[in-house]
């Protein structure tokens, strides 16, 4: 492999440093030669023609600072390949790793939280001066056991099934992540068994309570076209917060979204009825937001809450419950679980095996078969 520093320019007459990892070339199916290549930005921009003497100095300080990033990462390309190990990685404090892990998923809101949320049980658990040298096996397993017998909620309860299984799993994603950088030799998670997860209640509106949210007063419009459009498509918060016209295409035979899930990464191509597209409302600039002044926070909830009070509803609805309510709704008017999983953009059939059995046609049956006592 060739590691090498390059350069392009940019606006404002400054050029964007970068590294590039050459692997060789290929020939691919069509016959065409194709560059096995991957690259590194640096985010550092010196300037193309520097005039006065400090713009010089800054000019000459980036370009070191870049061939001193690259030396570092040449030196990595040679340890691997002789298999030397790089002891200063192993003396990287474990949860100052940690944050940073969490932090690079800052944009991610709810996988933030629950990085910080075990980050929090991390710290109670463990010493700040454990460096990751110090993490082995019986770390990991007395880990599991602190969150098991010891960890409580801000209420002070015991935790959750689904709470235990989603902080140990966040340790088990650093620990890999660790052992694939090389700040670890060995992977510590790999034989520990991680918790199995617990079967949560997915809250959800039955059609005629649906019917009643779209009559019943919002004092937020915007919200509540955001969710009756959610419980119409199945689309998540995040997708729909982030929507802009040019996801929404109308064409002759209807309209669909044609969206990346900020969740998964994926590409989803989603139809939607002519109700869902009305929600939408007039169309503006292609690079506008669909539902403008969204906002998430617990102002907004709340407000979810009243308004289901309005409608005569005392469930503990969240802005999910539309997704929820979706695939319910599909299913109970016939659509097949596999196109209800393409449409809510699972990744496997079983995360939406768990709305069949809230539909469960024969067990409702059987509820009825036992004839009624005299009492």
């Amino acid at each position: 492999m060739k590691v090498s520093l390059k350069k392009k320019k940019i606006k404002n007459d400054r050029f964007s440093l970068y590294i590039e990892y050459y692997k060789g070339h290929y020939v691919d199916n069509n016959g065409v030669n194709k560059y096995n290549r991957d690259f590194e930005y640096l985010k550092l921009y010196p300037l193309q023609n520097p005039k006065t003497a400090q713009e010089k100095k800054e000019t000459k300080e980036i370009f070191s600072l870049a061939e001193q990033i690259l030396a570092l990462r040449q030196a990595d390309i040679i340890k691997g390949k002789f298999n030397i190990k790089n002891s200063n990685k192993s003396k990287t404090s474990f949860l100052e790793y940690y944050s940073k892990l969490k932090e690079d998923r800052y944009e991610s809101k709810g996988n933030y939280d629950n990085w910080d949320a075990a980050y929090k049980h991390l710290e109670r658990y463990c010493s700040p001066t454990i460096t990751l040298a110090d993490i082995d096996e019986d770390f990991v397993k007395g880990f599991k056991k602190h969150l098991d017998k010891e960890a409580k909620t801000k209420g002070g309860t015991p935790l959750s099934q689904n709470s235990k299984y989603t902080y140990f799993n966040k340790l088990r994603a650093a620990l890999r992540e660790a052992f694939n950088e090389g700040y670890i030799d060995t992977n510590v998670v790999k034989s520990v068994k991680g918790f199995e997860q617990g079967e949560s209640t997915r809250e959800y509106l039955t059609y005629s309570e649906l019917q009643a949210m779209a009559t019943a007063n919002c004092k937020y419009p915007v919200m509540k076209n955001a969710f009756l459009f959610s419980c119409l498509t199945g689309l998540r918060w995040s997708d729909i917060n982030k929507m802009i016209w040019s996801e929404v295409r109308d064409e002759d035979n209807g309209s669909r979204v044609i969206f990346r899930q900020k969740k998964t990464d994926g590409l989803e191509y989603l139809y939607i009825s002519e109700q869902a597209r009305d929600l939408l409302g007039k169309r503006e600039n292609e690079s506008d937001r669909v539902f403008t002044g969204l906002k998430y926070g617990a102002h907004f909830n709340a407000e979810i809450l009243r308004w289901c009070m309005r409608a005569g509803i005392t469930k503990h609805i969240t802005f999910h419950s539309a997704r929820h309510t979706n695939a319910v709704l599909l299913l109970e008017n016939g659509a097949d679980i596999y196109t209800v999983s393409k449409r809510l953009g699972h990744k496997e059939l079983r995360t939406t095996e768990i709305y069949a059995k809230i539909i469960d046609a024969k067990m409702k049956e059987a509820a009825n078969i036992i004839p009624n006592l005299e009492l």
